[in-house]
């Protein structure tokens, strides 16, 4: 099936942190919300702030229905406000290559979309994570300034906030970069049915494939 690789990469974070994907083409932007919630170690739980916006063309793509209901019958900031189950990523990633994603009206964290490759031999119906680098930031630690201090608290065992730091990680659902884990999570986000008379496996068992790899 038709499928695009994608690589995520947060802004204003240094080192990079980032991530790349392959995921079913159809996909809407709730999708790739999804998508980039299980990359990372964002919750999306229930919160004024924690919803996400793009921006692209006529369209401000938002999950924030209070915008979606103030705005319906007017503009905001210019732009259409449109759900993300209303529209798919295929046309827009493949014109304009890449966009932002705005995370967390609150922290303002902004991930970079860009479109690497189109392919055809992709079987799986949920996206697969293929490679990335950096530990993704937890929710609520104040966007990227607020994150370069939780780093610093978090890695001084000597700090007087360690322990309550080390204490509110673990409650935020902080984890390290693990590659398995994350394509544990991304089997939830179906966006087509399998191809498994295309994929090698034995009762649904992967054994070899081009994006997933070897059994371990």
């Amino acid at each position: 099936m038709k499928a695009y690789i994608l690589k995520l990469t947060f802004e204003d974070i240094t080192p990079l942190i980032w991530r790349r994907v392959i995921m079913p083409a159809d996909a809407t932007f709730h999708r790739l919300h999804q998508t980039i919630q299980a990359v990372t170690n964002f919750q999306s739980t229930l919160s004024p702030y924690h919803f996400f916006g793009v921006t692209i063309d006529d369209y401000f793509i938002t999950d924030n229905e209070v915008i979606r209901a103030d705005y319906a019958d007017n503009k905001y900031s210019s732009k259409k406000a449109k759900a993300p189950t209303s529209i798919k990523i295929d046309a827009i990633i493949e014109q304009h290559g890449e966009f932002l994603y705005t995370y967390d009206f609150g922290d303002d964290w902004r991930i970079r979309v860009e479109l690497e490759e189109i392919v055809e031999d992709y079987y799986f119906g949920y996206p697969t994570l293929l490679d990335g680098e950096g530990t993704a930031p937890p929710e609520d630690v104040g966007g990227p300034p607020g994150y370069e201090l939780f780093l610093e608290v978090y890695h001084d065992p000597k700090h007087p906030d360690y322990l309550h730091t080390k204490s509110w990680a673990k409650q935020q659902n902080y984890k390290p970069y693990d590659a398995a884990r994350i394509n544990e999570y991304l089997k939830m986000v179906k966006i087509k049915k399998t191809e498994w008379q295309l994929i090698d496996h034995d009762n649904y068992h992967v054994l070899s494939d081009k994006y997933r790899g070897p059994a371990n």
